[in-house]
């Protein structure tokens, strides 16, 4: 029987959802609707409680509804719900951020990691006085127009508008190169980088799946915004605060110019926070002519849930104990699939790893799309079938929380041993 839900959502909202990969078209089947979640686990209005590796895409570091973020939020909303003034709370977050991260001398807290990534490139083009931007294939940095673009008719080069409602014009002010070919850089910053505003990486890709900067990959872009005169802005939106109490910087040893964060610093609440050098960070309005502003930038109960989860995260330091949980997941995995002779990757780093059908590492968003994204359908629903909820979508990452036990991998693990089984008589 079909979820009433369903039919209710479509006629109230496009799609029947508030953001694309919800509506699970990337998997080929009707969306689940959550209910409660609590831990590691999610359930559904069918009343199914599922191990959840999605993690709402990434913020839950500590899991569903921990209890420090639940007591912060209902503290703060109780004095409070919005203020549009500023209040001490931001100042701490900012201190806090600036603590961990400390080529962030000047943060600005906005709403969300698309605001986060908006703004940096703002300030880069109001910094520099140029107007292009390179990004790379495959990374994802949110909904802005000139971020919603594809390579053009070249290996790399001028992009193109990968969505309806995105002007030409605006898709040709930025630059796609393939992530990890240094090489691509070169050649774009050669023709282009006297208008070269800014260039804009995840520094670990993980929205194709999981790909790892090669050695020295980051550090030619260093390089390359240099060269130019260009700066250089690290994505940390999904890295911040998920290897290390820190962003990635901390660990690749390469220093950007601005950094992005949102999900983790918001603890599942709506944030983002773009930082960076002071005196780029000062041409942002009231100090200087780049514009940003928002009713709801450094909302009080978003704030709050962030510092709760900052908190913990630099009290525990869990990152040595959620890289041991992910490896013994993704170790077990790997043998079951070795036993079968499928052929499958697991990308892992940290609390992170994704699922590639192919029997080569991958580097490239290009070798991503060659994988066998139907054999990430049908793992996808054989593993929920058996209680397992994974991103629905074969290019996002898994996340592991604090809240992951063995309990959890061990029946994890059970259902991959059937599902993979599955996947061989089909």
């Amino acid at each position: 029987m079909a979820n009433p839900l369903i039919e209710r959502s479509r006629s109230a909202m496009p799609g029947g959802v508030n953001s694309p990969v919800r509506a699970f078209r990337a998997v080929g089947s009707e969306p689940i609707f959550a209910r409660r979640a609590h831990g590691a686990t999610l359930t559904t209005t069918d009343g199914e409680t599922l191990i959840d590796y999605c993690m709402s895409f990434g913020p839950l570091i500590l899991g569903h509804a921990h209890p420090d973020v639940v007591e912060a939020v209902a503290e703060a909303a109780q004095w409070g719900t919005s203020y549009a003034v500023t209040t001490e709370a931001e100042i701490e977050m900012a201190e806090l951020i600036r603590e961990a991260i400390p080529s962030m001398e000047r943060v600005r807290l906005v709403s969300s990691g698309t605001e986060a990534c908006m703004t940096a490139i703002r300030v880069a083009r109001g910094a520099t006085g140029r107007n292009k931007i390179l990004k790379f294939g495959g990374c994802y940095h949110g909904h802005a127009d000139c971020l919603l673009v594809k390579a053009g008719s070249g290996v790399a080069g001028i992009a193109t508008a990968s969505s309806a409602g995105v002007p030409q014009a605006c898709a040709k002010q930025t630059l796609v190169a393939r992530y990890n070919h240094p090489e691509d850089v070169e050649a774009l910053v050669t023709e282009h980088g006297d208008d070269l505003a800014a260039i804009l990486v995840e520094p670990v890709a993980a929205n194709m799946g999981l790909v790892l900067p090669a050695d020295g990959f980051l550090q030619h872009l260093r390089e390359q915004a240099d060269r130019c005169g260009a700066l250089l802005i690290f994505d940390g939106v999904i890295c911040g605060f998920r290897f290390c109490f820190g962003e990635y910087q901390r660990l690749c040893g390469v220093t950007p110019d601005l950094t992005c964060l949102g999900k983790i610093i918001g603890g599942g609440m709506p944030i983002g926070a773009v930082g960076g050098r002071a005196d780029l960070m000062e041409h942002l309005a009231p100090l200087g002519a780049v514009y940003q502003g928002g009713t709801l930038s450094g909302n009080p109960v978003s704030v709050a849930a962030g510092l709760a989860t900052l908190r913990r995260l630099r009290a525990d330091q869990p990152y040595a104990e959620l890289e041991a949980k992910t490896q013994r997941l993704t170790a077990g995995i790997q043998e079951l699939a070795a036993a079968r002779q499928i052929d499958l990757q697991l990308p892992t780093l940290g609390s992170l790893f994704a699922i590639v059908f192919t029997a080569e590492p991958i580097r490239s968003f290009e070798a991503v799309e060659l994988t066998r994204q139907d054999l990430f359908h049908q793992l996808f629903h054989s593993l929920l079938r058996r209680g397992i909820y994974l991103p629905p979508s074969p290019f996002e990452v898994c996340f592991l929380s604090t809240a992951h036990d063995d309990g959890h991998i061990d029946r994890t693990l059970a259902a991959w041993d059937v599902a993979l089984t599955e996947l061989t008589q089909t």
